[in-house]
């Protein structure tokens, strides 16, 4: 606590290029985009899966690659091939860390819609878009947020990494903290990361307030 009270009480730590705010907007950047990118592709995606069945394997598969990604590992190797010149070797590494939870939420979100819904849908003479976004997207809303809220805590946490290869960051406290012992820099750079994924949390947790109808978020979700 000490350490935490140090770091965050030195006027130095909020000015400048390496100051708290500067850092912080480093950090959005790479999650930000990450998770716009990830959200362009496995939103639509996963909703076309889900409404037509077609491609299922590949929520699967991506749920194992999910797993198994070494983020660290692709990151490196994405900077040996690319250089550091651009945050494109942080955003490659992220998206494919983002996209697994927001394709297979989108997917089965859609999927787990109730069959009679469904067929109500077509029976009032809707057809293939109007169901989808008129129907099955209002009562899978809950788990494509769900999906969101679990990519989006994921990359923030991950975007540290970005530090490892020279870039900025929160994550620049903590990698320049240890190399250097300075450990309340270290200590308060990690809590920074920590808070911020529970205030991404925190923001998702009212947006699905917000969004979904409240006989909607009493749906049983899958976690």
């Amino acid at each position: 606590m000490n350490w935490l009270i140090e770091f965050l009480g030195d006027p130095a730590n909020w000015t400048g290029a390496d100051g708290v705010p500067a850092r912080l907007l480093e950090h959005l950047e790479f999650a930000g985009l990450s998770l716009l990118l990830a959200m362009a592709v496995a939103v639509p995606l996963g909703l076309w899966i889900g409404h037509t069945g077609r491609g299922a394997l590949l929520v699967v598969l991506s749920a194992n690659a999910a797993r198994a990604l070494p983020t660290l590992g692709l990151l490196v190797l994405i900077v040996l091939l690319m250089g550091v010149g651009t945050i494109v070797p942080v955003l490659i590494p992220l998206v494919a860390l983002a996209v697994p939870p927001i394709l297979v939420n989108a997917y089965e979100g859609v999927r787990g819609v109730d069959p009679e819904l469904r067929d109500a849908a077509y029976g009032m003479g809707l057809r293939g878009r109007q169901v989808l976004f008129g129907v099955l997207v209002p009562v899978a809303l809950p788990l494509i947020l769900l999906g969101l809220r679990t990519a989006a805590i994921q990359v923030v946490a991950t975007a540290t990494v970005a530090a490892y290869v020279g870039l900025g960051g929160l994550g620049r406290y903590v990698i320049d903290g240890l190399a250097t012992q300075d450990y309340p820099r270290a200590v308060g750079g990690a809590v920074l990361v920590a808070g911020l994924a529970l205030a991404v949390q925190g923001l998702f947790a009212i947006l699905s307030r917000i969004s979904v109808s409240p006989g909607v978020s009493r749906r049983p979700g899958i976690r």
